[in-house]
């Protein structure tokens, strides 16, 4: 990693972290305390003084240096404290959700700012809207705003360019993801799901605007194909479709690089041993859309599982992921993988943290607006990842 300690600028900060009064938020500043650079000038942002404060006595029990690590008022009941945060540094890294709820106001200020912008985002309604209302501006500004840098999606964008640059077809280019995890998804992030499949309608309002107003070049086509549940044979599991945002974030990485080929196809799964899990997978999945769409009930299924909570870290620490993709063009085969710990927390955090170090570090690709992560960072946050642990491989 790049040491900053020689750094200078007209921003007072690196990056500021909005939301490690939360669990995952809290997981991200202890990532940065142990493994940020030296030199690195960050804060912590927030609306409660108190709460920072214990953040920061934590943090401080990592490097002791940290007792003067600064504390910013962040409300988003508050833009003028946006602004002025988003106006003092390089990169803000959020972790407040749901976003579709919370947070359109900091991105708009970034946006406003030149200031680049990550999050943990799954919610493809909020991605769309924050292109619409605010793509125009962070091109004009220089900010790159880049959603979905945590599990979402950062694994299976970059995995799948990794893919493709192995595979170096010519011609049209077909990839299929397969999602294997053991953990426990966040409650953050099961609130942001809850919201998201509660609003089909508002979703495909959203993104069918956002495709109306997307530049298209007539010579590459790259889209997301839902597959069917079949079994796959050359990875030996029952697939199920898996209606996340990543498919939507792979095909708009595929149309952006050349390296994805003329035409290029990603389908998006998560992989089972039996057909008795892949139909009690899909059984489920289909009781948790029916129960997000009766307010009641939705209630009830978030009044299980809190935001700001997670599991040990014994628990953590048995917690793993694969994400297997097979690539086809030319007629010829690959298949790779990206494998890790603890998916909806600790890995989640790495990758939140080092995307955000990324983009404040790195020499990336010359680019403004809302943009994927394999187009902001590509190959300098796969090997970021790699240094922390994050496995990126060919199998066959």
């Amino acid at each position: 990693m790049a040491d900053t300690s020689g750094t200078s600028g007209t921003r007072a900060y690196d990056l500021v972290l909005v939301g490690a009064t939360g669990f995952t938020g809290g997981l991200t500043a202890e990532y940065l305390a142990r493994s940020g650079p030296s030199g690195l000038r960050w804060a912590l942002a927030g609306r409660n003084p108190e709460k920072l404060e214990a953040v920061r006595a934590r943090l401080a029990g990592i490097d002791p240096a940290l007792a003067d690590l600064d504390l910013l008022p962040a409300d988003v009941g508050d833009p003028a404290s946006l602004a002025d945060l988003a106006r003092q540094a390089r990169v803000v890294v959020t972790t407040v959700g749901p976003y579709r709820q919370y947070g359109e106001p900091l991105v708009a200020a970034c946006a406003e700012a030149g200031t680049d912008y990550v999050d943990l985002t799954g919610e493809p309604e909020f991605v769309d809207r924050m292109y619409l209302a605010h793509h125009r501006t962070a091109e004009a500004s220089g900010a790159r705003i880049v959603h979905a840098c945590g599990f979402d999606s950062v694994p299976h964008d970059l995995g799948v360019l990794y893919t493709v640059e192995q595979l170096k077809a010519a011609g049209p280019v077909s990839v299929r993801g397969v999602v294997r995890a053991g953990g426990t998804a966040s409650g953050g992030t099961f609130h942001s799901a809850m919201d998201a499949i509660s609003r089909p309608k508002q979703a495909r309002d959203a993104l069918a605007a956002r495709r109306r107003l997307e530049p298209r070049d007539p010579d590459r086509s790259s889209r997301a194909v839902a597959g069917k549940p079949h079994r796959d044979t050359l990875l030996g599991y029952w697939l199920l479709p898996l209606p996340t945002i990543d498919p939507q974030v792979v095909a708009r990485s595929g149309a952006a690089l050349e390296a994805y080929g003329p035409r290029f196809r990603y389908s998006h799964y998560v992989g089972t041993k039996t057909l008795r899990y892949a139909a009690g997978g899909a059984a489920g999945l289909m009781a948790l859309v029916a129960g997000a769409q009766v307010k009641p009930v939705r209630n009830l299924l978030l009044g299980r599982m809190k935001q700001g909570e997670g599991p040990d870290e014994a628990r953590r620490e048995r917690s793993w992921f694969t994400v297997d993709f097979v690539g086809e063009g030319d007629g010829r085969t690959i298949h790779t993988r990206v494998s890790g710990g603890d998916p909806g927390y600790g890995e989640t955090a790495v990758m939140l943290a080092e995307s955000a170090l990324c983009l404040a570090l790195d020499d990336n690709p010359s680019l403004a607006g809302c943009v994927t992560t394999a187009q902001a960072m590509g190959h300098n946050l796969t090997g970021r990842l790699q240094a922390a642990g994050i496995t990126f491989e060919v199998v066959t």
